[in-house]
């Protein structure tokens, strides 16, 4: 996709049902501004070749020079999906654990969040802290586990066993959501029992039994959980520009294999394995030995790419595998050195990370018109203070929040989400503005004329002691001198 113009951008956001604020979470070093740098890359704004190295987003001298974000940045980006064009509104935000308002207040602004995870470090204590951040704001995360070129190149895992692995991983973060729902529902079934108690308190003291199971059982969680077959989550490895949903492998073989795409989609991950004889999707691949689906028909395939590609540089292989995916590779990246600037000119263009990543963004995460009533409540009140006490002409904006119209009639609401320190003289106002050119000349010759006065100054009669001193201080020099010349000839004369 090309460079989106600014009219371009304006024209899609008075669209707010196609507007997607989106923040990226992560723990530090998990590749949330290199996932950024593609993001960026996929609307022309800088090259492919330097996402990753740019990292564009990280726009301070420090934080280029640390090789950390420090502080939230935002980026409008332009994708389009089929005949609908969407506006994604991103914001890049710290990882490190002394930023932590930084998150905060990216969390706040947006309506979902990319929660990324490595594939080889798993859920860190900052993932834990994002992930309860977007609990507690009602944001709604989506998924990415990044950097799974580690698991072939460093830690030389076979495709069985990173499926394995990562089976683990997905296990970990639904586990810290289940523990932030759990929690939630326990509170709320204290909250009532408490009301219970005091509408109807026991008349004896005998012992009291909670049961806290039915809160749990009665509640559906299934849509909060991270599940490749949801579409929820992305594979991906952000350095070499590649990523991939599981929804896209079923479109890939639902053609080539003849199966429904929803089926393959369900059984695509999980212990699901292909039946050759009876070209049929069976059940049970782990009891009976087989190779799960999702290693069978994905991670074989790119497991071979990097062998032939990185670790053996097989030639030939390599434009069999390019012939057999229907791409094109430029001559100059056949060539190259650097296997991995060939690498990623493969998989930018067989499993684009971009495409990956914003298809389902804009599928998964709400528009800023499917906000709740309780969020926009929570947004107006500042503090403890509840939204009931507010003045009634702010709580009448709260139907203007919630339409999130586009009309030039609707009323501009402005929220601030973080306020800090500022020394007055940073301030625009008490900026010293530059000079213009007569100004300068001006400031030159006066700076002439008071040179010029103090040199007349120093040098006029109103000084006679200075004067004096000084004339005397010459003649006995030279008288010196002459005496010395005169004793040096008189000594000559005599020899």
């Amino acid at each position: 996709m090309g460079h989106t113009s600014l009219e371009k951008i304006i024209a899609l956001q008075k669209k707010t049902s196609n507007i997607r604020n989106i923040c990226i979470l992560a723990h530090v070093d998990h590749g949330k501004t290199t996932l950024a740098d593609c993001l960026v890359a996929s609307n022309g704004i800088i090259s492919t070749r330097l996402a990753g190295k740019l990292r564009y987003l990280d726009s301070r001298e420090d934080e280029q020079i640390r090789g950390i974000t420090m502080k939230s940045s935002a980026i409008s980006l332009h994708y389009t999906a089929g005949e609908r064009e969407y506006l994604i509104n991103l914001i890049d935000s710290p990882g490190h654990v002394d930023f932590s308002s930084e998150v905060s207040t990216a969390v706040r602004l947006c309506d979902g969040a990319i929660v990324i995870v490595d594939a080889v470090e798993g859920v860190c204590p900052q993932t834990q802290a994002v992930l309860r951040q977007a609990w507690l704001e009602n944001i709604r995360p989506v998924l990415v586990i990044n950097k799974i070129d580690r698991l072939i190149m460093e830690l030389k895992l076979s495709p069985q066993e990173s499926y394995t692995h990562l089976q683990k991983i997905l296990e970990q973060v639904n586990a810290v959501t289940g523990t932030l729902f759990t929690s939630k529902v326990l509170e709320e079934r204290a909250v009532k029992q408490a009301q219970v108690q005091e509408e109807r308190p026991e008349a004896d003291g005998g012992e009291q039994v909670y049961d806290w199971s039915s809160g749990l059982e009665e509640t559906d969680d299934s849509h909060l959980y991270f599940s490749p077959d949801q579409g929820n989550v992305v594979f991906a490895s952000a350095i070499d520009s590649w990523g991939f949903s599981v929804r896209q492998f079923a479109q890939i073989y639902s053609q080539k294999m003849g199966i429904r795409l929803e089926l393959l989609q369900k059984t695509l991950w999980g212990d699901f394995y292909l039946n050759a004889k009876a070209k049929k999707i069976m059940k049970g691949a782990q009891s009976k030995g087989k190779k799960p689906l999702f290693v069978q028909l994905v991670l074989d395939n790119i497991w071979s790419l990097y062998d032939a590609v990185v670790i053996r540089r097989d030639k030939e292989k390599v434009e069999k595998m390019v012939t057999s995916l229907g791409l094109k590779v430029m001559a100059r990246d056949l060539r190259h050195s650097d296997p991995k600037v060939l690498l990623s000119a493969i998989c930018s263009q067989w499993l684009p990370l971009s495409q990956a990543v914003l298809s389902m963004v804009c599928e998964k995460l709400p528009a800023p018109t499917e906000v709740s009533s309780e969020r926009v409540e929570k947004l107006m009140s500042v503090g403890t203070r509840r939204f009931d006490s507010l003045p009634e002409k702010t709580q009448q904006l709260k139907k203007a929040f919630l339409e999130c119209a586009s009309e030039e009639s609707a009323p501009v609401i402005v929220f601030v989400s973080k306020m800090f320190a500022v020394d007055s003289k940073a301030l625009p106002q008490n900026k010293q503005r530059p000079l213009t050119q007569e100004e300068i000349a001006q400031r030159r010759e006066l700076a002439r004329q008071r040179h010029a006065e103090r040199q007349a100054a120093s040098q006029g009669p109103e000084n006679p002691e200075a004067t004096n001193t000084t004339i005397p201080g010459k003649q006995e020099v030279l008288f010196s001198v002459c005496v010395s010349v005169f004793v040096c000839a008189c000594l000559r004369v005599v020899r």
